[in-house]
């Protein structure tokens, strides 16, 4: 079987969106959503009719934004997100959103064409949270091979 790695990242904002303390943050979605989208490796990114995921609630909170992608693999999503222009927002991170105490971004494999659901990504994350890394939830910091994904044959609906 085929894999593709899926990742859901989601950030508190200090501030709501269209507040003028976000305002750099939200102008800058556009083209560094047409960055994602031109990127190698890139397969597919949830997003609205506005073209970004903002306005899309997993959480209670109003203040948490969530983007979710597909990618390649891990090395395709780690070079958009560290070595491209991607990297100039992450330098100004603080300013727009609050320091997560836990857990805020997760990686897993799904079949090749999959596109994964909020709820999917939530549970997912919540895995990563209770168990710590494996094959199921991952981070950067401590991937899983997509083999693992097939040795264990789990494949998502």
């Amino acid at each position: 079987m085929e894999w593709q790695l899926a990742e859901l990242n989601i950030a508190r904002l200090r501030a709501p969106i269209d507040d003028p303390a976000t305002k750099d943050f939200a102008d800058a979605l556009d083209a560094i959503n047409a960055l994602a989208d031109a990127s190698p490796g890139f397969v597919w990114r949830l997003q609205t009719e506005d073209g970004n995921a903002t306005a899309i609630k997993a959480f209670d909170d109003e203040l948490v934004i969530t983007n979710m992608f597909v990618w390649t693999s891990v090395s395709a999503l780690a070079d958009y997100v560290y070595r491209s222009g991607h990297v100039e927002l992450l330098r100004r991170k603080r300013e727009w959103f609050e320091r997560y105490g836990v857990a805020h971004m997760v990686l897993w494999w799904v079949p090749a064409g999959h596109r994964p659901t909020v709820t999917e990504a939530v549970e997912r994350l919540a895995l990563l949270h209770a168990n710590g890394p494996s094959t199921d939830a991952f981070t950067f910091a401590k991937p899983f091979p997509a083999v693992a994904a097939d040795d264990r044959n789990a494949c998502p609906a």
